[in-house]
């Protein structure tokens, strides 16, 4: 589906986004929730305050030679702060996620379940598993709510859902990290990056 208008006050939803599972309209910040062709309002996007940010909708990331274009902006808040999540497809049209949080910057990409660690509890700070042939210990546990949300997305997000999370670090820096939410789990693997490695080309 790339030709969708808001069935809330009517606006154009940029065809970019359109087609993702997950889109939220720029005019009245509904979110809508896509499914087998029909669309459902799933509630309002939330406040995203305005703050410098590293990357905004439309913008293409460039780290070392890949380039990733920005369709989705979430912000989630953990007690102490708040981080960003960037939706992102790559020159492919794969999907991932690039976070950047108080000036580190991470891309990643979900790995199938079944090739991630098994069980729909956290594993415990300071836990270790194989994934991928690497040996990763968790590093960090916390949980974290969704405060808002922008663009589009391949996964239904809820402002105001709060979500467990782990990240976990192998020997030769991969970074893997889990979230979890009743009834659910999903994990991505990827890699830290210095923000200066990164470039970005301004979207229109």
């Amino acid at each position: 589906m790339t030709d969708l208008n808001c069935p809330n006050c009517g606006d154009r939803i940029d065809p970019m986004i359109a087609g993702r599972r997950h889109v939220v309209c720029p005019s009245c910040g509904t979110s809508l929730l896509i499914e087998d062709e029909a669309v459902r309002e799933a509630g309002q996007a939330g406040v995203m305050h305005d703050v410098p940010t590293l990357f905004r909708l439309g913008d293409t990331a460039i780290v070392a030679g890949d380039r990733f274009r920005i369709l989705g902006h979430a912000r989630f808040s953990y007690g102490r702060g708040w981080w960003d999540e960037f939706q992102a497809v790559d020159a492919e049209g794969l999907s991932g996620w690039i976070s950047v949080d108080e000036g580190d910057v991470a891309i990643q990409a979900p790995i199938p379940l079944d090739h991630a660690p098994r069980g729909t509890v956290p594993p415990a700070l300071g836990a270790q598993f194989n994934v991928g042939g690497e040996r990763y210990h968790v590093n960090e546990a916390d949980e974290a709510t969704c405060m808002a949300l922008r663009g589009g997305f391949d996964e239904d997000l809820a402002v105001g859902e709060t979500y467990r999370f782990v990240n976990a670090v192998s020997a030769t820096g991969r970074l893997l990290s889990g979230e979890f939410w009743p009834g659910g789990r999903a994990w991505f693997v990827g890699r830290w990056v210095d923000p200066f490695d990164v470039t970005v080309e301004r979207g229109a």
